[in-house]
């Protein structure tokens, strides 16, 4: 069962922040962790909402745009996915540097939801899916973005399975994280490295030191 009023919960329960490291963007952020958090949990008993990971901008998905704001011309005229989207930040950016499109996917439905209130925010466009894409080939996209995705074995299996899929088809795979428990570092070489400002009620330092790493 999905979250009753998902836009009206994003509102009450975020401010409109801009990123540390992406000023140049804002979103509906939580200015505290635990607050929404146990929100989530108490719709999480009824509705089965996942946690609230829109509500954060995680370290990776902050280095990632970055380093596309400060690449533009890797983004030009190209087709983009943001994979596991979160709050859209890495589908948001693209657009601001020129993308001809992106496409948000994320399993959560209420992220969508959060996706496409971000973009509002921005005066920018962007498309969402909640079909789980790990299951399939990718599609008509021409890059793939993927922040913060390796913090559980199962699904990093996944995501490098897909990564793999993505490289046959010659589509530019780019990569956002700080070096979470699964992530495979001797798989991707390093392009960039960011001190991330971020919450220590969610990680283990308020400044997280975070890669973009593309697959070669």
């Amino acid at each position: 069962m999905a979250m009753r009023d998902p836009e009206g919960f994003i509102r009450a329960n975020t401010e409109l922040l801009a990123p540390p490291l992406v000023p140049e963007l804002v979103l509906h952020l939580a200015s505290e962790s635990l607050p929404i958090w146990q929100k989530t949990e108490e719709e999480l008993g009824e509705m089965n909402v996942p946690p609230p990971y829109w509500a954060f901008a995680w370290a990776g998905g902050q280095a990632l745009a970055r380093y596309i704001l400060d690449n533009r011309a890797l983004m030009a005229g190209k087709r983009v996915l943001d994979l596991g989207a979160g709050s859209g930040l890495t589908a948001l950016a693209p657009m601001l540097a020129g993308a001809t499109s992106a496409c948000a996917a994320d399993i959560d439905a209420v992220a969508l939801v959060a996706c496409r209130l971000n973009a509002d925010a921005n005066g920018l466009t962007i498309t969402t899916t909640g079909e789980d894409l790990l299951a399939h080939a990718p599609g008509a996209f021409d890059v793939v973005l993927v922040g913060d995705l390796f913090y559980e074995r199962h699904l990093a299996d996944q995501v490098l399975a897909f990564i793999d899929k993505a490289r046959a088809k010659g589509l530019l795979v780019l990569i956002g994280d700080p070096q979470r428990n699964y992530f495979p570092r001797d798989r991707f070489s390093k392009v960039a490295e960011y001190s991330v400002p971020v919450t220590r009620e969610l990680e283990d330092a308020e400044i997280k030191r975070t890669a973009v790493w593309q697959v070669p």
